[in-house]
């Protein structure tokens, strides 16, 4: 519970206060009293009797009432003074700063048991353990530098670790990026990120609060909140950016389909994210650029300007913005000449506009000044100007200061010389603006942003999905495994999902008359081995019945054999679509280019059911291979409508099929016309 007590407290006791400032006990005293907290600020510690100017009182029972307590001492008290403190002295906020508790040990565990049960108990609001601490504008009750720039419109930062908090805002602060507030929330036993989440979303002001929200998670409490939150406050007109820490694949469990290969929990939050419209990144770096991207006006397209005095960053710029699926429109014609007339000899306007090392502060106006009013295929504008050694920088950035108020297209200053230009890339964010020191950086960025849909719309799609057939197909099946493949028939009917005309059968003479009936050439694989390649259990092309006979009393000795399937052969290009189930996640639906190696080439994008048609466009042209899909080297593309509809369609009978804990289609064979499954498998846990 978040409460006014601890975000606008008139009073705070530091339990453990001192005069070291460098120790957590006296940096957090110190860090309060330079914020400006215009409350009473009151110190308990039994050795001392005065602390940074403040009168100490040596035992808590000495305290008057107060709204906030803030905890600097052993693990082993921290219980026993939150309940004298909420008990006795009406404290109904705390910060424990304090370690040792579940973090490092059971008996850790049971200390932290009993200050959240006291908490609760009093109504209290509770922030760690072992946290950084809590800022705001109000009062700055952490131990850590850096302390950023606050205001009203800077970011909300939540951070489930203090020490990552500190290098996030490290990283931030020589940006330019400002803070509304900083939540370290530690082991977050009471207040977890969702809660924070929920408590901005619930009490949301779209004149006075922040509309920008960075995220650090260690852990995904609880994912339905945090997709519920997300959303909202996205509608609301925020913008959210995370990074979720431990995606590697050694947490994953080993499962026997393709798609219990590739899927993961991180496949999972990949999938959360893409639904409520976070924007995911995977570096400190990453977080703070998209941060401060966030604080310029939105962009409205994808054709970009470059103007610099230094030819290799455009270059750098220009591929890394192309290879994010961005334009960098070639500049020609009369407004370009005449842009070229105006600047020094061997400037290039072609884009990127190039105004050599030798450019001027005035002719760089020049330049931003075209881009903004004659280049009329410009969405956005970006300024790479450090030092040249031969002109004032404090001039140039006066001028880029300008054009940015100016401006009505969004400007991006990527100002690289932070070292040897400190003084003056300092003055310009003091200005209110923040600094892309590395264009690079800010094009992966900008790409992460760009591919982020918009949150999915909460409704269902049913369209064409026979919800209580597929319930009484899960009802009726007894027992736990993989289901037959004319179950699996079954149920891609009910979700209008096409199947390749196929039959199973254990008798030689029905698998031929099948194959005789809907036309050679057929495929043969044989039904019991999980992976009927690795078996020597396919056989493609057969084109005569007596091939077909020969294959089909070779696959019937493969161990574990018990039927033979035929299916009709389809060209096409092969593509695939699975699910796995994640606890407290549901379902995690994935798409990619299929066939044998789709676990070698892992190139699959997740989305969480239900899946909305946005969502599922979303997932496919983000796959590295989507050129593919689209078509190339005169190759015809697939009928991407029709695939989005097979993934949606998926998604939904996921969502009242919670029994399904894996599925494969693996391959569709898609062209231009058409998406059929060839071979699916289903595995059901009840």
């Amino acid at each position: 519970m978040i409460n006014e007590q601890l975000l606008h407290p008139e009073s705070i006791v530091v339990i453990g206060g001192s005069n070291n400032i460098h120790k957590p006990g006296g940096a957090i005293v110190r860090n309060i009293i330079q914020g400006g907290y215009q409350g009473t600020l009151r110190i308990v510690n039994p050795k001392e009797d005065e602390v940074q100017g403040i009168k100490v009182f040596h035992d808590v029972k000495e305290l008057p009432p107060t709204d906030l307590a803030v905890m600097v001492v052993a693990a082993k008290y921290c219980p026993d003074y939150v309940e004298y403190l909420a008990a006795e002295k009406s404290v109904r906020a705390f910060i424990i700063i304090s370690a040792g508790f579940g973090e490092e040990t059971k008996a850790g565990a049971v200390l932290e048991k009993r200050i959240l049960d006291s908490c609760e108990k009093y109504g209290a609001a509770l922030i760690g353990p072992n946290c950084i601490g809590l800022m705001n504008a109000w009062h700055h009750s952490v131990f850590t530098k850096p302390i950023p720039t606050l205001n009203p419109q800077g970011a909300d930062f939540i951070s489930g670790s203090g020490a990552t908090a500190v290098f996030i805002l490290e990283s931030a602060v020589t940006k330019g990026l400002p803070f509304n507030s900083v939540w370290s929330i530690g082991n977050g036993k009471q207040i977890g990120i969702e809660d924070v989440l929920q408590y901005m979303d619930d009490n949301f002001d779209p004149e006075r609060d922040s509309k920008v929200k960075l995220l650090y998670i260690e852990n995904v409490g609880n994912p339905d909140k945090l997709l519920f939150h997300a959303s909202s406050l996205i509608r609301k007109g925020c913008r959210i950016a995370a990074i979720k820490a431990g995606s590697s694949e050694s947490g994953s469990r080993a499962a026997s389909s393709h798609t219990g290969a590739i899927a993961s929990s991180d496949s999972a939050v990949e999938a959360l994210f893409r639904k409520a419209g976070i924007v995911r990144c995977f570096s400190r770096e990453e977080l703070t650029t998209v941060g401060c991207i966030f604080t310029l006006p939105p962009i409205k397209g994808k054709n970009f300007a470059i103007v610099t005095h230094a030819g290799g960053p455009g270059v750098m710029l220009t591929d890394a913005l192309s290879k994010g699926g961005m334009n960098i429109p070639k500049l020609e014609g009369p407004a370009a000449e005449e842009l070229k007339a105006q600047l020094f000899p061997g400037s290039s306007v072609a884009n990127p506009i190039d105004i050599l090392a030798t450019g001027t502060g005035e002719q760089l106006g020049i330049a931003i000044d075209f881009c903004e009013n004659r280049f009329e295929n410009i969405d956005a504008i970006f300024v790479i100007f450090g030092t040249p050694g031969l002109v004032q920088l404090y001039e140039a950035y006066d001028v880029l200061h300008k054009k940015i108020l100016e401006c009505k297209k969004p400007i991006f200053p990527i100002l690289p010389s932070i070292y040897t230009a400190g003084p003056e890339v300092s003055e310009f964010l003091q200005k209110g603006h923040v600094n892309f020191s590395d264009e690079v950086t800010l094009a992966t960025a900008l790409t992460q942003i760009m591919q982020t849909p918009p949150p999915a719309a909460p409704e269902i799609e049913l369209f064409g999905v026979d919800v209580p057939r597929i319930r009484s197909i899960i009802d009726g099946i007894k027992t736990n495994g993989y289901v037959s493949p004319d179950l699996v028939r079954q149920l891609f009917n009910c979700a209008g999902i096409p199947m390749v005309p196929e039959m199973v059968s254990a008798k030689k003479e029905d698998l031929i008359e099948f194959a005789q009936k809907v036309g050679y050439p057929v495929v043969a694989k044989v039904v019991g081995p999980v992976h009927k390649s690795d078996v020597g259990g396919v056989a493609l092309n057969i084109r005569t019945p007596e091939h077909l006979a020969l294959e089909f009393d070779r696959m019937m000795k493969i161990q574990d054999a018990t039927a033979i399937m035929v299916q009709k052969m389809i060209k096409g290009t092969e593509v695939f679509i699975g699910a796995k189930y994640e606890q407290r996640f549901g379902h995690v639906v994935l798409c990619g280019l299929g066939g044998i190696f789709v676990e070698v080439l892992k190139d699959v994008k997740s989305g969480l059911a239900p899946l909305s048609y946005p969502e599922a466009y979303s997932m496919i042209r983000s796959l590295r291979g989507y050129k593919i899909i689209k078509g190339t080297r005169g190759q015809k593309g697939i009928n991407e409508q029709r695939y989005a509809e097979i993934i949606v369609r998926l998604s939904t009978l996921l969502r009242f099929a919670t029994e399904i804990k894996e599925m494969d289609i693996n391959p569709l064979l898609a062209d231009d016309k058409d998406v059929i499954a060839v071979d699916a498998r289903i595995l059901i846990e009840k």
